[in-house]
Parts: structure tokens; sequence; C-alpha cells
């Protein structure tokens, strides 16, 4: 096949996964086609806020998406329950989750919490942008943050075919440095795992929807890019990138 015919049947054949992420809303990933090559994260984090919520009395989740895994982890419990969704897609979509199990959702921007000191005994964050000072301030003394963060060195090897892609802080160090410095009690653990991603299609899908890692990433006009990086990443079991998760829960001040 030339370059030119398989540019075009590879457009033709990311059409599909293009349209899905226009239409895309909610925070869960059902239908994009990947397999774990290493071991999975040494801890769950909907386990662990389960035991935490199990004991609060005021929960906050910050950037809920459209409260799918918040809804699971509440449900059954007593807590008074808050969440933030600073997109206009999805805040609906969790109002309207969350409102059967008692729970509020509230447009904010996380880094500037729009609640009074001290209105929370428990936080719980799953890949939302965090100010450690402002959780602290909305935590009741005692009180606990639990949060799984994306690794800023996600996906590294992609960087070499869209060298504009974003470069991130630690946050591993630097949430981890900003409960300390609040006099909270920290634990922390960090994983790398290999991802095999089924097809191109699943790729593209995933960065069109997380546009602030490839800003103004376009598949039509960066096809070559992209199939470079298929020719690179590819092999029999998929297109193979390094995701990265940690987990920090604090407690106690």
């Amino acid at each position: 096949m030339s370059t030119v015919d398989r540019r075009t049947e590879t457009l033709r054949a990311l059409q599909p996964y293009i349209e899905r992420a226009r239409s895309f809303s909610g925070w869960t990933f059902d239908d994009v086609r990947k397999a774990p090559l290493d071991p999975d994260p040494p801890w769950d984090y909907q386990a662990v806020a389960r035991e935490h919520v199990a004991v609060a009395r005021d929960v906050l989740d910050m950037g809920t998406g459209g409260g799918e895994v918040l809804s699971q982890i509440v449900a059954g419990r007593d807590a008074r329950v808050v969440a933030t969704e600073h997109w206009h897609v999805n805040a609906p979509i969790a109002r309207d989750r969350l409102r059967p199990l008692g729970g509020h959702v509230v447009r904010a921007n996380n880094l500037r919490l729009p609640f009074r000191d001290a209105a929370f005994d428990l936080v719980l964050n799953r890949h939302e942008e965090l100010d450690p000072a402002d959780v602290v301030r909305v935590l009741r003394g005692g009180g606990a943050i639990v949060t799984q963060q994306v690794g800023h060195n996600q996906w590294e090897e992609q960087r070499r075919f869209f060298p504009r892609r974003t470069v991130w802080p630690d946050h591993f160090v630097t949430y981890r440095r900003g409960f300390e410095a609040a006099g909270m009690r920290v634990e922390a653990m960090r994983h790398e795992q290999r991802v095999a991603y089924a097809t191109l299609g699943d790729v593209v899908f995933m960065m069109l929807i997380t546009p602030w890692e490839v800003p103004d990433f376009d598949p039509d006009a960066e096809i070559d890019a992209l199939l470079a990086m298929e020719d690179a990443l590819g092999g029999p079991q998929g297109i193979v990138f390094t995701e990265v998760r940690y987990l920090i829960a604090a407690s106690g001040r």
C-alpha cells in the first residue's frame, strides 16, 4: 500500500473514534479496548475511598465527572455528599446520578473550592487537580484526603512524535509535600504499568478527550505522526504506552 493510500485508509478507519470523542461525556472508558501487560496497582482506589466514607459525616468529591465512581463509593452510606464538576457537560449528568443518593453537585474551579473552612471531614479526588493548602482549609481537624492521580510522565513514549505534549509538574512530590507541610500524616504509593491499546483509533479517542495532553491535536493534520507512532510502538498486542498512577492518603492535623 502506498503512503497516500495508507493515510487515506487510516483516516477513514479513525472517523468513528473521532465522532465518538466529539459526543463524549461522563468519565468512563468502557469502549476503549486496552489490555494491561504488567500487574495492576497494589491498591484499589474505590475500596480505600469506601473505607474512609464508612466513618465520614460530610464528604466532598472533587471533579466527579459524571458521578460514576462516586455513586459506587457512597451507595448505601449515610454521609452528606457534595461533588464538584467544572465541565458544563458533565455537571448535569453527575447531578442526575447523585441526586437519588442524596448528593449535591456544584460547578466549581477545584483549585479554589467554594466552601467554608472546615466544611468536610473527608475529601475524595480521582484524577482532578488540587491545591493541598485549599484542601486542608476545607477539612475539619482530623479529616482526611484520598486522591488517585495520573503521573506526570504518563504516555511519555508519545513525546517524540508529539514534541508539544504538555510537560507537567511532578505532583506526586508537590502534593505529598503540601500535605506534609500542613502537618498531616501521609501515605503515598506510585505505580507504572505498560498497557496495550488495541488500535490506533482507541489511542486517538483518548487523545481527543484529553486535549490538555497534546494541545490542539488534530488527527487529520497529524496523520503522519500518528502512523509513525503506530509503527514504532505497535506490536502483536497493540500500541503500548506506560501508564502511571499514584495514590495519596493524608489524615489528621
